[in-house]
């Protein structure tokens, strides 16, 4: 459950809350998935940092909320608690969506920058894709955002309630 009291700021400097996430994409993997554990895509590039959901919340994309975890290689599955420094905008197809910044420890500024670099690829990369799947709209990395705007943009997951459909990869 998310602790939303404490110091923040947009550099992500102070941690706005702590938050379960379960990894679903290893650091440096090639694989794709989905929060069910379906293969997406087999990426060209690998992910530089573990990536998963925090299964308390629904995202702007209908799925559970994405969220970056940096620091050494995590197993798919594991549960992680984290602190929330941040967040990076992906505007993709033209539907918005955050991607939370997580950490054990705070970040480091070389850590953030190389955060919003890959990103910067990650929807570049995303975009070429698109226009190949010929699935229109524009896709691009919106930059650093502050954690609790993308928090107050997420909706609470209600325990065995039905989820709404995800829109499509």
């Amino acid at each position: 459950m998310a602790d939303r009291s404490g110091a923040g700021d947009a550099a992500g400097t102070d941690a706005v809350a702590q938050l379960d996430v379960v990894i679903e994409i290893p650091r440096w993997s090639f694989l794709k998935r989905g929060s069910g554990g379906q293969i997406r895509f087999v990426s060209p590039l690998p992910c530089p940092f573990n990536y998963g959901s925090v299964r308390e919340y629904i995202g702007c994309d209908n799925d559970y909320l994405d969220a970056i975890v940096l620091g050494p290689r995590l197993p798919r599955g594991t549960r992680v608690s984290v602190r929330v420094y941040g967040a990076v905008g992906l505007r993709d197809r033209g539907m918005y969506d955050d991607k939370l910044v997580c950490s054990r420890g705070p970040l480091r500024g070389w850590e953030r920058r190389g955060v919003l670099l890959f990103m910067r690829l990650y929807g570049f990369c995303k975009r070429l894709l698109n226009l190949y799947r010929g699935r229109p709209g524009p896709t691009v990395s919106e930059g650093w955002k502050d954690a609790r705007a993308a928090l107050g943009r997420a909706r609470p997951c209600t325990p065995g309630a039905p989820q709404p459909p995800a829109v499509p990869y």
